[in-house]
């Protein structure tokens, strides 16, 4: 959250996530700890979103 640029820092990134206003592909992510990696990409991207109305979509691969 924090390199796709929706929390300015890890802190804020973990209230996000235990606040439930976290989004990998629209699914709510519950743990602070999770990684996101190439295998959660849809289509060749990730859609991140911080709250209802920031939202980062992350291309993965070349």
């Amino acid at each position: 959250l924090v390199e796709a640029g929706l929390a300015k820092t890890n802190g804020e990134a973990r209230r996000l996530v235990r606040g439930g206003g976290a989004r990998l592909n629209n699914a709510v992510i519950t743990d602070e700890n999770r990684l996101i990696v190439e295998h959660d990409s849809v289509d060749g991207a990730i859609r991140l979103s911080a709250g209802k109305k920031h939202h980062v979509l992350v291309r993965v691969g070349s």
